[in-house]
């Protein structure tokens, strides 16, 4: 789960109507699913982080730092829970890229290390937007697996990685190559995979850094090596903020 840093509100009161803040968070912290990471390039809705519907979380319907974003699958599995702040990891005040593994079955799970509180906090986040569940997929005529799901679509998300990596280390010093390896991390999403599947060449690490909006200013990566840094700083002072 990608850390990000929204910033502070671009307007001086509460949004009148919270949709107006979609063009501002895509443009602060990408068009990606905060959850899932994922790239929408349509349906890509303003997630409330703590939910609009309970009445005691109503006064938060127009305010910036309540606001994430969400697909629709994301959305509709955490859809009006009760969201403790204390309970559970978010990407705008904890360091969850170092909270999770990804590996390339598709499976997220807490990273290993975790103390207890942290673990139990970084399984609830899986279970609050159903991150945790296993894959539903198909085969086309030619028995290629066809991603229906977020862990079928992480599972070809992480071959095409691979794929690039190869390429590069196979032309080391190919700029163009460079560029084009980061135009496809871009479009087909998934932060976290990449930055996997590029465990221990800093170099490429800090290209997807500064490629996703938000990442760099999150504070949670080393500006030199591209290494996790943990607890987040969590810059803005949100509240329950560097758990981790």
């Amino acid at each position: 789960m990608r850390p990000v840093r929204r910033g502070p509100s671009p307007v001086t009161k509460d949004f009148d109507d919270y949709t107006k803040a979609l063009p501002d968070l895509i443009a602060r912290i990408g068009r990606y699913c905060s959850y899932c990471e994922r790239p929408i390039l349509t349906q890509l809705a303003v997630e409330h982080i703590q939910p609009k519907s309970l009445p005691h979380y109503e006064h938060l319907r127009g305010r910036w730092e309540n606001f994430l974003l969400s697909c629709v699958n994301c959305n509709s599995t955490k859809k009006d829970k009760d969201v403790q702040l204390s309970a559970i990891l978010l990407p705008d005040r904890d360091n969850t890229f170092a909270a999770f593994t990804y590996r390339a079955d598709g499976s997220i799970v807490p990273a290993a290390g975790l103390a207890d509180p942290v673990k139990q906090q970084a399984q609830d986040t899986l279970a609050l937007t159903g991150l945790e569940k296993r894959p539903a997929d198909a085969l086309d005529e030619n028995g290629k697996r066809v991603a229906i799901d977020r862990v079928s679509r992480r599972m070809e998300v992480w071959a095409i990685t691979e794929d690039v990596r190869a390429d590069l280390l196979a032309d080391t010093d190919n700029a163009a190559l460079q560029r084009a390896a980061i135009r496809t991390a871009q479009a087909s999403g998934f932060f976290s995979i990449w930055m996997k599947v590029f465990e221990g060449e800093p170099a490429m690490r800090n290209r997807l850094i500064d490629a996703f909006g938000g990442t760099r200013a999150s504070g949670c990566f080393d500006a030199a090596t591209g290494a996790s840094v943990s607890p987040a700083p969590n810059p803005d002072g949100l509240p329950d903020g560097g758990k981790i």
